[in-house]
């Protein structure tokens, strides 16, 4: 089966859904270990270069689907911004009107990071409906979370 690589893509101009590993530890706050942040760079840059709207999502830890406001992913977003040098916004939603107006007001070159997705349960239990809420914010998709592709 042949498979898409992120550079057969046509992005300009297109809200690109991408699944990264943004399951980092944090200390006080702030992230301790970017490491899986860096690791997205290449993915990240590549699109934001090309001009896609690229809307980043990630879950952090496990809480259960319940907000847990340490498990947060603000401040991977900031930690993020100073990575790309350049602005990251922040949905404090990743599924509703939040989220869906969020990506909508995305410009080209602009890097949106959605909340935590194990806020909700769905996300563990591979629920359909979440799955097309999440897929309804992009035109294009790119897992490059390949560690949490199970």
């Amino acid at each position: 089966m042949n498979k898409l690589t992120i550079d057969d893509l046509e992005i300009a101009g297109k809200r690109v859904l991408m699944r990264v590993d943004f399951n980092v530890p944090l200390q006080d706050g702030a992230v301790a270990d970017d490491t899986r942040i860096r690791a997205a760079l290449r993915s990240i840059e590549k699109v934001v270069a090309d001009g896609g709207r690229l809307i980043l999502m990630s879950h952090l830890g496990r809480p259960k689907g319940k907000v847990v406001p340490e498990m947060s992913l603000r401040p991977v977003a900031a930690t993020l911004e100073k990575l790309v040098g350049r602005p990251v916004k922040f949905a404090d939603q990743c599924v509703g009107a939040v989220a869906a107006e969020a990506a909508t007001a995305l410009q080209d070159g602009e890097i949106l990071l959605l909340e935590n997705l194990r806020y909700h349960a769905e996300e563990t239990a591979n629920d359909a409906d979440f799955a097309a809420q999440l897929a309804s914010l992009g035109d294009l998709f790119i897992n490059d979370a390949f560690g949490t592709a199970h």
